[in-house]
Parts: C-alpha cells; sequence; structure tokens
C-alpha cells in the first residue's frame, strides 16, 4: 500500500472518530447550554407567524428576524401601540432569549405604558406585577450578569411600588406587603434577631429528604397534609409546597396569633362555630405536639424553595445583605430596590471590559444607595394582613451609619472615573444626612443629630476644600433652614418629622413629666396635617378618584397613636423608660393605651420574656391593661364588623384565601 494511501485512510478513520466523539459530547453541551440559556432557540416557537417559523428552522435568518421585530416593536411603541407591542416583543424573548433589552421594553411596556392605560388599582397591580415577574422570573434567569436587567429591575421597586408618581401607588405598597408578609411571616424587631431569622431560611434544608434527615416527622407531615388537604375539595388543585401553601398558612397564622383586627373581629371563633374544615384542619396539625419541631423546619424549607423557585431570589445573598448592611423588612419595595441593584454591581462589575459601561455600574449604585436611603426614611414596617389599608412605615435609623459609611466606599470607588464619577455621590450624601441631623433633632436626638452635623462641617464645610462656613451655625437654626420648603419638595419627609417630634414628646414630655414638650410636639403635627389638608396643590384627586397624598394625611391623622406604638415595640428604647412612659401616658393622651394595648400586647410581652427585667417582673406589672379595656373592645369590634361589611359590599373579593 501507497505511502498517500495510507495517509488517506489514517486521515479517515480519524475523522470517523472525531465525528463520533463530537456526537457523543453533543447531547451534554446541548444540555448544559440550554441549562444555563447560552444558545439562541432553533426550534419553531408556538403561534408564530408562517415567516417566524421558517426563518428559524433555516436558523441563519433568525438574527434578521428578530431585527426586523424590535425594529417593529420601537416603532409600534412610538405610534403608542402598546398592546399591539405584546407579541412581537414575546416572540423576540422566544427566538433571542440572551438578547437583553428586549425583556426590559417587554418588561416596562407592561408595568409603565399598559398599567397606566386601566381603569382601576387591581388592574394596574396586575400589570405592574407581571412586567416585574417577566424580568425577575425570566429575563434575569436566561442573563443572570446583566447589570442593566438589575439595574431597571430595581427601578421599578422603587420608583414605581415606593413612589407616589402613579395614582395607584397606595394599592402597590398594599399588596406588595401582602405578598411578603404571606411568604416570610412578620420578622423580628431586634437586628440580631432579624438576621438569625433570616439565616434561617437561607439554612434551610434544599430537598425534603434533607428536610427528615434534620427533623425527623417533616415527610410525615407533609403527607398528613397531602392527605387532608385532598379530602376539602373535590376539585380543588392538587397539594403542593408552594406558595399557596405558604399564602395558606399564613392566613391561619394571622387570624390566631398575629393580626389584632382578626382578633377584635373574633375571626377564629367565628371559623370555628361554623366548622370551617380548612381552618380547624390546620388547626389539628398545627397544635400535634409530634409535629412541633417538624412545621418549623418544613416552613423553612417552603420558604426557602419558593424564593429561588418563584421569585428568583437567594436566601443566602438576603441574609449576607441583612447581616451586612441592616435589619432590612422585605415587605418594603426600597428592600427588593436594593437587593437588585446591590446584586447587579456583584454580578455584573468583574466582567466589565468597556470603559463606558462604568455609568451603568454608576447609576446602578446610586439606586443601592437611594433604596437604603428610603429604608433608613420609612423602612420599620407594621402590617396587618387584615387590615384593608396601607401598611404602616416608620423610620429605621439604625441604616444612617450603612449610608454613611457606603458613600465613602463609593465616592473613593468612582473618584477617577471620567466626568467626575465620585462627585455624583456628594450631593446626595448632603440631602441624606442634612435630613437625619433634622430627624434626630426633633426626636430629641440632640447629640447625635449634632455629630451628624459635624461630620457634614468636616466633609463639606470648614473642613472641605476649599474651607467655607456653610455649616457653622447653631443646630436649631440649620434644621429651621433645611425644613423650609422641604415639605412641598418631598412630602413624605413630614411623616418622619412628626413622628420624631412625638417621639420626644413622648420620651421627654411623659416620661420625664415635662407636659409642655408634649404639647408643642402635638401642636407641631396639628400644624404639619393642617398644611397637608388645605394645600390643594400638593393632596388632589387622582383619575382613580383617591387623594394622591392620602397615606400622608391618613398617618398625621393618627400621628400620635403611630408614634407611640413605634416608640413602645422599639428593641432600641429601654425597657425601664417605656415602662415608666407606659404608667403615665394617659395623664396627657387619654385612651391611647386602650387603642394600643392589644396591638402591642404580644411583642412587648416577647420582649419583655428576653429582657433581664423580664425575670423579676411580669408583663401584667411592668405594663397592666389600661381600665376599660374590654368595652373598649367591644366599641371597636363592632366598628370593625360595620367597616368590614361595607368593605365585602364594595369589593367582595378584597382577601382572597390561598
Amino acid at each position: 500500500m501507497s505511502r498517500d494511501r495510507t495517509i488517506q485512510i489514517g486521515a479517515i478513520v480519524l475523522m470517523i472518530a472525531a465525528f463520533v466523539s463530537a456526537g457523543l459530547l453533543l447531547p451534554t453541551i446541548l444540555r448544559k447550554s440550554d441549562q444555563h440559556g447560552l444558545r439562541y432557540t432553533d426550534v419553531t416557537v408556538d403561534g408564530a407567524p408562517p415567516f417566524v417559523a421558517l426563518g428559524t428552522a433555516i436558523g441563519a435568518f433568525r438574527g434578521l428576524i428578530v431585527d426586523y421585530l424590535w425594529i417593529k416593536v420601537n416603532l409600534m411603541k412610538e405610534q403608542g401601540l402598546y398592546y399591539e407591542v405584546m407579541a412581537d416583543a414575546d416572540l423576540i424573548t422566544k427566538l433571542q432569549p440572551r438578547f437583553a433589552p428586549v425583556w426590559s421594553f417587554h418588561g416596562h411596556n407592561m408595568a409603565y405604558n399598559i398599567s397606566v392605560a386601566t381603569n382601576t388599582p387591581e388592574e394596574r397591580w396586575e400589570w405592574v406585577n407581571a412586567g416585574i415577574r417577566l424580568l425577575r422570573d425570566e429575563g434575569l434567569r436566561i442573563n443572570p450578569q446583566d447589570l442593566i436587567l438589575h439595574k431597571d429591575l430595581a427601578f421599578w421597586h422603587a420608583h414605581k411600588l415606593d413612589g407616589v408618581s402613579d395614582d395607584a401607588h397606595l394599592y402597590y405598597k398594599l399588596e406588595f406587603a401582602r405578598i411578603w408578609h404571606s411568604l416570610l411571616g412578620e420578622p423580628p424587631a431586634e437586628e440580631d434577631l432579624r438576621i438569625e431569622w433570616i439565616k434561617s431560611i437561607a439554612d434551610a434544608p434544599a430537598t425534603l429528604q434533607q428536610a427528615e434527615l434534620e427533623t425527623p416527622g417533616v415527610i410525615e407531615l407533609v403527607e398528613r397534609l397531602r392527605g387532608d388537604f385532598s379530602t376539602l375539595h373535590e376539585n380543588a388543585e392538587p397539594f403542593d409546597l408552594d406558595r399557596r401553601f405558604l399564602g395558606t398558612m399564613s392566613w391561619w397564622q394571622a387570624i390566631n396569633e398575629e393580626s389584632y383586627v382578626a382578633k377584635e373581629l373574633g375571626a377564629a371563633e367565628e371559623l370555628r362555630a361554623r366548622n370551617d374544615r380548612l381552618f380547624l384542619l390546620l388547626d389539628t396539625l398545627w397544635n400535634d405536639p409530634a409535629y412541633a419541631d417538624a412545621w418549623e423546619t418544613l416552613l423553612r424549607y417552603v420558604r426557602r424553595k419558593v424564593l429561588i423557585d418563584e421569585f428568583n431570589m437567594d436566601p443566602q445573598r438576603m441574609y449576607e445583605y441583612t447581616r451586612d448592611l441592616g435589619p432590612i423588612d422585605w415587605r418594603h419595595p426600597q428592600a427588593h430596590a436594593l437587593y437588585w441593584s446591590r446584586k447587579g454591581t456583584q454580578e455584573a462589575e468583574q466582567r466589565m471590559s468597556n470603559p463606558d459601561e462604568i455609568y451603568n455600574l454608576i447609576n446602578n449604585d446610586r439606586l443601592q444607595i437611594q433604596a437604603l436611603q428610603g429604608l433608613a426614611r420609612n423602612g420599620r414596617i407594621h402590617f396587618d394582613p387584615f387590615e384593608q389599608s396601607i401598611p404602616g412605615r416608620f423610620p429605621e435609623p439604625r441604616f444612617i451609619e450603612t449610608i454613611d459609611g457606603m458613600f465613602e466606599d463609593l465616592y473613593t470607588k468612582y473618584f477617577d472615573a471620567r466626568g467626575a464619577g465620585g462627585e455624583t455621590f456628594i450631593i446626595f450624601i448632603k440631602n441624606f444626612l442634612s435630613s437625619s441631623i433634622r430627624e434626630l433633632y426633633r426626636q430629641g436626638e440632640i447629640e447625635r443629630a449634632q455629630e451628624l452635623m459635624d461630620r457634614l462641617d468636616a466633609l463639606f464645610g470648614r473642613g472641605g476644600f476649599p474651607p467655607n462656613n456653610q455649616y457653622a451655625m447653631p443646630l436649631d437654626i440649620f434644621v429651621s433652614n433645611e425644613t423650609r420648603g422641604e415639605y412641598d419638595r418631598q412630602p413624605h419627609l413630614a411623616i418622619s418629622d412628626v413622628a420624631a417630634s412625638l417621639r420626644y414628646g413622648f420620651r421627654v414630655g411623659v416620661g420625664q413629666n415635662r407636659p409642655q414638650v408634649y404639647k408643642e410636639a402635638v401642636k407641631f403635627a396639628g400644624t404639619v396635617t393642617d398644611y397637608y389638608r388645605n394645600h390643594k396643590f400638593i393632596d388632589y384627586s387622582t383619575k382613580l378618584g383617591s387623594d394622591r397624598m392620602k397615606d400622608i394625611l391618613g398617618e398625621l391623622d393618627q400621628s400620635a397613636e403611630i408614634a407611640f406604638l413605634q416608640m413602645m415595640i422599639d428593641p432600641t428604647m429601654p425597657m425601664e423608660e417605656r415602662i415608666t412612659i407606659w404608667a403615665q401616658v394617659d395623664e396627657l393622651e387619654p385612651q391611647i393605651r386602650l387603642r394600643t394595648y392589644d396591638k402591642l400586647e404580644s411583642e412587648l410581652g416577647r420582649q419583655l420574656s428576653l429582657h433581664p427585667l423580664g425575670r423579676a417582673i411580669s408583663m401584667e406589672e411592668a405594663f397592666p391593661e389600661p381600665p376599660g379595656l374590654e368595652s373598649f373592645r367591644q366599641q371597636m369590634a363592632l366598628k370593625r364588623a360595620r367597616e368590614a361589611e361595607a368593605a365585602k359590599e364594595a369589593r367582595p373579593a378584597d382577601v382572597e384565601r390561598r
């Protein structure tokens, strides 16, 4: 055999071996690429027009088809054809799922353009939530390191849900809190306990088998639940450990353990009296001592599973952010703006090769520090799932130190960026520290307020370059100057100012027997409330028939009660001081103990049990029931029943049992 023939045969054998090896490797490669979203689709999209099906089958024309559709949807958007855009935008996401801009385009179209064209808050919420879900649950699964998708998702939470520009913003806040309360429940108030709480979810078992190994009895409990649920309704959806299950458990726990409104209405007694099968089933299983430990492990397992599978959120990352940044309450939209912006920076920063992309990173980090500012202003949530009003939102000053430290990090990080990148954070920190000084001053934290003012002076005043006397003035004059005009520009600052002033009134006016201080605080609250009630340029009716600033007026009308409730369950407040205020408050604010006792009894009792004083004094001795409590409860129960009946007639499907 000639040498050439030998080479030819050897080449053929090698080629065949290469083809066979490639064929053996191809299924694994395709499976991995599909799993991680590393290739475009090569299959026909269901319901697509014929030219799309043909182009997809050919393969090479897929890019041209996507270009055509992208031009088409942009032209339709310019013409205001928002509904018509939906089908083509959806096609693009299916044809080229790693084309990130179309996910933002598609989600923004739903959350902003289509939502505002609807006529009820419920319809608007469905579209806004659909846009968020599209980006969070689909777009970011396929493009997990895309910075712009993270930035857009963070902005929608901060602007659309937590802002006030949308006429339905009150409804968004209520529904968002309802979803996340049903998912995670009520978080502990103490910062260290909150960290342990979210860590327990992050460390939960990843499978039922692991849950059974950790706590024997979990699988038996699940089988009991599956069997009992299947007998409730013949045509009911199959039982599963999903978000619906957590919603059902949240409903039961709210009635039995958490909801002040449910307690007033006697909801538990009513459900038992009419033999509600679901409620009685959960009663039996929850109170069975054989499952006490299994319940705790099962709920942690399901919460972790739902966070990952249904919300595309990493519980470990949620724990780390809570540990590193402060007591995040995940029922607040700004908590999610913080999560997605911070995650976007962490995922994308190391992959950036284009110097111009630094500006996207700067904008994303702005959202991160602005979200922390929102949490500092009103990040402490009080939510009753049976209350048909927006969640109570109180200042959370524990984020002030976090923001101050983050400013220095971001300023240094972007100091050399073209266009004075680091300078963009200076205006933010000036405004934030100024508002924090005002709030601390109002609540009597004079020393802490002066410390922040000294820091401003050191950074941007006499310690700045060039040195100036911008902050060289008495603290009270600075606060007066900062307040002037702010309520017009930033109406929601009024709530924090009033809450801070009343808190000072309770601590000094009541706790230290200086009644004039409390009267001045009440007078200030009344002045601010009247200002908003009579200022028609701020509070006006929306097209949905509600007042845009209703949440401000509602909170200011009940400001004394809200401030008192916030203060009494604040774990940073000395227990001895709270006991003194409780004993003396009726002299200056009659009935406030009657209005708040049932709302704070459980949490206050829990905190007292963990406090050294709890070993020497009981809840009844430290915070005795106010006289006439039972009569007051009856009056409130009648009032709540009338309100519930009116709400039911107006909107019978307000609260959906999951």
